[in-house]
């Protein structure tokens, strides 16, 4: 098992993903059914799925219990998993933001605060992850008009927290595909876009970010009719995972099928796209 100091960052979301597949993996290998986990915990076969899934919360007596059930009974072996359990229920640095958070975001921001690749097409605006503050501050408008100038201001200051950790040591590989709408669509004034384009020629000068653009000269051989964000771990027990944001929800999809046909859409996506020179000319067309 992985030491405790060696899990990846991401919080509690990544942590319960860990211990869930830890769960799972003792309780099968005990050759134990759902069903049975549950009753030992006074709950239902659906709470331990969700358990190993790492979509709930855990109780320090559930995982007591469950151990001792799987046949894990050396302290030794109890002291990680419990320690685990302790951190998976600790907030995460997003979560003093979650008054201007939908709460289906916060699961997003877990994974990813965790993942070593993450790779984006957007076909309507610039992501959160290479938005200037004056454009955040606009979306954040546009997205609920009745919003404080103070909740604004913390919904740019989260953005700016989201971003500064691909200008880190280490920083994780962030690879955004625009589609040239998302350039030509204006958001604020003059002003604000040609500040949006300085950021995005900014942010591709960083050796760990890759920009491209979709022109509209762009033959579509694949359907893309939303945006998605794919996002990879260096964690073994963490699969890809694929990110659709809704209006009022989102859906995070892991299964290989899911995994395998967004790879092969943003593969095709990015081969039609504008390679690094190119993008930069592209921006600095835009300025002029």
């Amino acid at each position: 098992m992985t030491p405790l100091s060696q899990w990846p960052r991401g919080g509690p979301t990544v942590l319960r993903i860990l211990l869930g597949a830890q769960l799972r993996r003792l309780r099968e290998n005990r050759g134990i059914g759902r069903d049975e986990a549950g009753y030992a915990i006074r709950a239902s076969d659906s709470k331990i799925s969700r358990m190993e899934l790492g979509r709930v919360s855990f109780k320090q007596r559930d995982i007591d219990d469950l151990l001792t059930l799987y046949g894990v009974t050396d302290p030794a072996e109890r002291a990680p998993l419990l320690e685990l359990a302790r951190e998976a229920n600790s907030p995460g640095w997003w979560h003093r933001y979650g008054d201007v958070l939908p709460p289906w975001f916060e699961t997003y921001l877990g994974l990813e605060e965790a993942a070593s690749v993450v790779r984006i097409y957007e076909s309507h605006f610039v992501p959160g992850l290479l938005q200037s503050e004056d454009y955040a501050r606009t979306i954040a408008r546009m997205g609920q008009a009745d919003a404080s100038d103070a909740d604004v201001e913390r919904h740019v200051r989260l953005q700016a927290m989201r971003q500064r950790r691909f200008a880190e040591p280490d920083a994780p590989t962030l690879w955004a595909v625009l589609d040239e709408a998302v350039l030509r669509r204006p958001v604020g004034d003059r002003g604000v876009m040609r500040g949006q384009v300085r950021h995005l020629i900014e942010m591709a000068h960083l050796p760990n970010v890759t920009l491209q653009i979709l022109p509209f000269a762009f033959r579509a051989s694949t359907l893309v009719n939303s945006p998605f964000t794919i996002l990879r771990f260096a964690e073994p027990d963490l699969s890809d995972v694929v990110y659709l944001e809704q209006l009022t929800s989102a859906l995070y999809l892991d299964k290989p099928s899911d995994l395998d046909m967004y790879g092969g859409v943003m593969n095709n996506i990015s081969l039609s796209a504008t390679g690094p020179g190119e993008t930069m000319r592209f921006l600095m067309s835009l300025l002029a």
